[in-house]
């Protein structure tokens, strides 16, 4: 039923935006209408003369066709007492009207209405960017049910159930692939140019696309669950939330619309001129401001999210151009969160090829990150691996397995010491272990031959991203880790990180955090979502890395970063500078066209005709500003 109820709000949000659309459809051929109307008048004014029945009668049904709907609003907001500012414009065409000028009327409210047009379509191509990750989930899905294989809609796919996709399918739930082997392109989830490739195990997200073969699926989230569903309510309710600065202009636009009517009321009465009142009335409608944030923030949040970088306020794109500290957690975030092989270090009279072959053959049925680490190096030396029997994995010790006919164990020395085998007769690790290693003794009846050392590398991006992370202005980069002291400060010498703190536990972080708030930083946490999540909380900013699946990380922190690629971190901070100088600039525009064009309408040199239209000028003009954001951070698609 939840699903259902899902697909259910889905239908009436896309009925909803359908209906607008058609209304702005019909306002658009109304405009357009009365547009031709005064055209026609126009022609017929030169015609037959300004007098003329045609003409005045042209002019004034385009006056009405054009200034009815902006009058009417006007009227509507405010007996719902709903103060809005366009009520300056209403103002100006009853006044054109009554004075007999319905050329300037429909002018006016000809430019005034296209002014809307575009503040709506820039909002419903907001809308309609959500709704097309909406539409990313197929509504139906090949549910397979012992050998048979029946179409059901997506809406009643449960976790537990059994799905293929076949290439060129859109993927209907996040799930695990059970069979097949495939590349999916999860550019949509991910941001992430280039596809990946399925094996049996990993896991796919709804509403990527797949490839090349067919996917089996057991399904482990549907509807809003799926992390698709997730990334939708989480830019609808960014596009619900405002920045400090759209609060103030909330505020202060109550006094706004009265001063500009007495200021008209001034002129007037001093003047005796109409036109010139119509003029203030005219340029004073604000549109320009009210387009300047929203339109910016809009284009931001678009860019962010076609990048996998997923911002639950507008308020957070804010506070990441502020920051001057930032708190990685290591593992996983700064480093692959994988082991891989580093050190092959055998016993007199062992060959490194035999260590690593009965190291690698006892780890076959290990789902540890060291035992994968161990299947790569071997499949790389081209070792083949024989079949084991009578495995055992001894959680946080080790496995024991017969391979060829031996006894194999690998594991820390505490376990073969536990087991009574004597690690002597190898080179001491320790005397290693400013280098980061972690080691695995491997014993072949009863005797020690050898370790192996493996490390968990850095991100190859890292360092350059921590490199431009202080050259945008950051003035603190702390390291946090439970791991060992050796390996904390080999992965911040290569990061070059100001400072790390090595054996955290998660009150470690928080406490570290807000002591660095304390010291006056403005502080963005940058973790995994799970053993950071106290810490995440506590940061003026936390950024969840490789959110994709993860509810933790999505949930507990303020941005979620789709992937691993630890260069959209500078990307956010870059862009959250960019999006405030563009709003500034719009801002300044708008306020700059305003005082401009109450001075020229006072002294008479502006009229209302041409203030509509140079009005209507002033909204594209912020509205082209914004949409410059739309392509920021290109490159770091490709």
């Amino acid at each position: 039923m939840a699903h259902e109820h899902l697909h259910f709000k889905e239908d009436i949000a896309a009925e909803h935006t359908h209906g607008k659309q058609i209304r702005v459809s019909m306002a658009l051929l109304g405009t357009l209408a009365g547009g031709m109307l005064l055209i026609n008048s126009g022609i017929s004014r030169f015609v037959y003369g300004t007098e003329h029945f045609n003409t005045v009668i042209l002019a004034m049904v385009g006056a009405v066709l054009l200034g009815a709907p902006i009058v009417w609003h006007a009227i509507k907001s405010l007996i719902q007492r709903h103060a809005h500012m366009d009520e300056l414009v209403a103002l100006a065409i009853v006044a054109a009207f009554v004075t007999g000028d319905y050329v300037t009327a429909g002018v006016v409210a000809f430019f005034m209405l296209l002014s809307e047009l575009v503040e709506t379509r820039t909002a419903l191509g907001a809308r309609a960017s959500i709704e097309s990750l909406i539409k990313l989930t197929p509504t139906k899905a090949n549910l397979i049910e012992g050998d048979s294989e029946r179409e059901v809609k997506v809406s009643n796919l449960k976790p537990g159930n059994r799905v293929r996709i076949r290439p060129g399918d859109n993927i209907p739930a996040d799930g695990e692939v059970i069979e097949g082997l495939s590349s999916v392109n999860e550019a949509t989830i991910t941001g992430e140019s280039l596809p990946v490739d399925k094996v049996p195990g990993m896991q796919v997200f709804a509403g990527t696309n797949n490839l090349t073969g067919v996917l089996d699926i057991t399904v482990t989230k549907a509807g809003g669950d799926t992390t698709l569903g997730k990334v939708q309510s989480l830019i609808i309710q960014a596009e619900q939330t405002k920045i400090p600065i759209m609060r103030i202009i909330d505020r202060y636009a109550r006094w706004y619309t009265p001063t500009i009517l007495m200021i008209a009321g001034i002129v007037l009465f001093f003047t005796r001129d109409i036109n010139r009142a119509i003029t203030i009335l005219v340029v004073s409608c604000p549109c320009a401001l009210i387009l300047a944030t929203p339109t910016a923030m809009v284009a931001a949040i678009s860019a962010s999210a076609r990048l996998g970088i997923l911002i639950k306020n507008v308020a957070d794109l804010e506070i990441a151009g502020r920051i001057t500290a930032m708190v990685f957690d290591k593992t996983g975030t700064v480093t692959t969160g994988r082991l891989y092989v580093t050190k092959l270090t055998p016993a007199k009279g062992i060959e490194p090829a035999e260590l690593l072959s009965c190291a690698a053959s006892a780890e076959q049925m290990s789902k540890h990150p060291a035992a994968r680490a161990l299947h790569e190096v071997a499949k790389e030396a081209n070792l083949s691996l024989p079949a084991v029997s009578n495995f055992h994995e001894t959680p946080g010790k080790g496995v024991t397995a017969v391979v060829d006919s031996a006894r194999i164990m690998v594991g820390r020395d505490t376990f073969l010491k536990e087991n009574n085998i004597d690690i002597a007769n190898v080179s001491d690790p320790a005397l290693h272990e400013e280098q980061g290693f972690s080691t695995l003794y491997i014993a072949k009846d009863s005797k020690c031959i050898g370790w192996i050392g493996l490390q968990d590398k850095t991100r190859p991006e890292a360092e350059e991203a921590v490199k431009e992370l202080m050259d945008i202005g950051l003035k603190r980069v702390t390291m946090l880790t439970g791991d060992r002291d050796e390996v904390a400060r080999r992965v911040a010498a290569e990061l070059a990180c100001t400072d790390f703190k090595a054996q955290c536990l998660p009150q470690d972080k928080l406490a570290i955090v807000e002591q660095i708030k304390r010291d006056g930083h403005t502080v963005v946490v940058v973790g995994d979502g799970i053993n950071d999540a106290p810490a995440l909380a506590a940061g003026d900013l936390g950024i969840a890395m490789g959110a994709a699946g993860s509810d933790v990380a999505i949930n507990s922190a303020s941005i979620a970063l789709m992937n691993d690629d630890l260069k959209r971190l500078p990307f956010l901070v870059r862009l959250s500078k960019k999006t405030g100088k563009v709003i500034f600039q719009n801002l300044g525009f708008g306020i700059l066209f305003i005082f401009l064009g109450i001075a020229a309408g006072t002294g008479g040199w502006l009229p209302a005709i041409y203030a509509s239209f140079l009005h209507f000028v002033g909204s594209l003009v912020v509205v082209f500003n914004s949409a410059r954001l739309v392509r920021y951070g290109e490159e770091l698609e490709h």
